[in-house]
């Protein structure tokens, strides 16, 4: 079938992660795209053409959420490694760690204005942290089950959480209460995020649906089930008429919400479709699977009204269906079946304009650069001997060739050393001093997790203080049950000095009247 001018189609793809990709998300400067994966890596991929791209290492497990915030200046990443991390976007790779999680971390998201972080996790809660103070703040603890996704409402009043417990829930962040809790989910609730006016919110499921609530009306108003296995992920687009949806079976599915209906279902990855993401403009959007790799698409069809474009398709060999009746205005809760004669859009994941961008790997080094340096070279041979006996430590910053070859996950300072010649004759080829040195200043930085070998006073005095942190957090919490604890204490014994002052009160008065009843008998005879 001919594609014409609406259609969407791929612009490029990005290979560079190991494993397959879990998230992704777009910098508002609309320059680059972030996407973690199951290869413990976050990647930075800049969308100019032949642009480098950096792989940030750091987390100790998979990554399962990464979003930039308002002003693209931060990436925060979450991990199944009970962490979450603040990125800076730069050569630097400097990393701040968030820890109170006792479970992994499923999803992490800033509020609109930038100061908050919320998370959510297997261990039932979700949590919300300070950007700026870099801190725990309160935690939300009423779901029974593993929580998949927390987002917070573009004016930051309401914080929306879905999870295994198959239920969506609705908290105040003024009064830390659940406001509202939508139970209609027929399997574990994967994803939750609201439009972009404040005034929907859709959750998608294990089940194969999505659903969009009126949060103005507490109303379901839209129920689409255009999947054939669970959906993983999906996204608005910022004019709120169209929703992207990735699932299990394999497709990407675009809904038009005016005309409720799928208008597009596109065929790129092989495998899962895990993540799907509009960019802040919604000119294009990103998708990343199963398959290790990450699509760029154009949208295209957003440019002309959904008329327009089903004129243009009118002398196709399978036009699109009519829409629902039940559409027209005002719309009640219905099911959306699948459509087959939907417009298929099967392009070649094959990318002839883009050729695969340059990774330079970011990562923390164990210790400093005298440290480093004064580390004996080693062979390839023996920094692999070397890597298994210091399996904790992270590879340092170093230069990798488009296809990753002679990275090991989890390197040791000795494979740093070896890793370092490769980047000093990179910088060579290059000729770019300045780039030398900043690769210098992310040597230097400290590593937040100890290994073995002696370390430097700063990077333990830092160590201390992180753990200092972890229990000043741990305390607050702690501090918060006592109190909820001691006020129901409190209550209770107020409760039970009631009961006492009535049953005294109740016993002089019968005393009184048997005393009454006795002298007026005496009276009598």
């Amino acid at each position: 079938m001919a594609s014409v001018m609406e259609d969407p189609t791929l612009e490029r793809h990005f290979k560079g992660h190991k494993d397959a990709v879990t998230c992704a998300d777009f910098n508002p400067n609309r320059k680059q795209l972030a996407s973690g994966s199951l290869d413990k890596n976050l990647m930075i991929w800049n969308l100019a053409p032949k642009a480098r791209a950096f792989q940030f290492v750091g987390h100790q497990d998979v990554i399962t959420g990464v979003q930039f915030s308002p002003s693209g200046n931060l990436v925060a990443s979450s991990s199944k490694d009970r962490t979450v991390r603040l990125w800076t976007p730069s050569m630097k790779g400097e990393s701040t760690v968030f820890k109170a999680h006792t479970a992994a971390v499923r999803s992490v998201a800033f509020s609109h204005d930038g100061q908050r972080l919320v998370t959510a996790s297997d261990d039932k809660s979700v949590k919300v942290w300070s950007v700026h103070r870099q801190c725990f703040i309160y935690s939300l603890n009423q779901h029974t089950n593993w929580v998949r996704c927390a987002r917070f409402s573009p004016d930051g009043r309401i914080i929306a959480s879905c999870g295994d417990d198959r239920t969506v829930r609705l908290w105040d962040t003024s009064t830390k209460h659940c406001i509202n809790c939508l139970t209609d989910c027929g399997g574990s609730a994967t994803f939750v995020d609201f439009n972009s006016s404040g005034t929907c919110i859709a959750s998608s499921g294990a089940d194969s649906t999505l659903k969009i609530w009126d949060l103005r009306t507490n109303k379901l108003i839209q129920h689409y089930r255009v999947h054939s296995a669970g959906i993983n992920s999906f996204s608005f687009h910022p004019s709120n008429n169209y929703v992207i949806s990735g699932s299990n079976d394999g497709t990407i599915k675009i809904l038009d919400l005016l005309e409720g209906r799928l208008i597009y279902t596109l065929h790129g990855h092989k495998g899962a479709v895990i993540t799907v993401a509009f960019s802040r403009a919604g000119d294009v959007f990103a998708s990343g699977g199963a398959d290790s790799q990450v699509l760029l698409w154009k949208t295209n069809f957003d440019s002309r009204s959904y008329q327009d474009v089903l004129l243009q398709h009118s002398r196709r060999s399978t036009p699109d269906p009519p829409p629902h009746l039940s559409d027209i205005h005002p719309r009640g809760p219905h099911l959306h079946h699948p459509q087959p004669t939907a417009i298929q859009v099967s392009p070649a994941v094959k990318d002839t304009r883009s050729t695969e961008p340059h990774v330079i790997q970011l990562g923390q080094s164990v210790h400093g650069n005298m440290l480093l340096n004064s580390w004996p070279r080693l062979t390839p041979m023996q920094s692999a001997a070397a890597n298994s006996h210091h399996y904790n430590s992270l590879p340092a910053c170093h230069v990798a060739n488009s296809r990753l070859d002679g990275w090991i996950e989890g390197g040791s300072a000795s494979r740093a050393e070896s890793t370092a010649e490769n980047e000093t004759r990179a910088n060579r080829k290059e000729g770019k001093g300045r780039r030398e040195e900043e690769v210098e200043m992310s040597q230097t930085h400290p590593l937040e997790v100890l290994s073995g070998h002696p370390s430097s006073v700063s990077s333990t005095l830092r160590h201390i203080v992180q753990q200092l942190d972890i229990l000043t957090q741990t305390v607050s919490v702690l501090e918060e049950r006592l109190t909820l604890t001691e006020d129901k204490l409190k209550e209770c014994l107020s409760h039970q000095s009631q009961i006492l002052k009535d049953l005294r009160a109740s016993r002089t008065r019968r005393r009184t009247e048997s005393e009454g009843t006795d002298e007026s008998s005496v009276h009598s005879t």
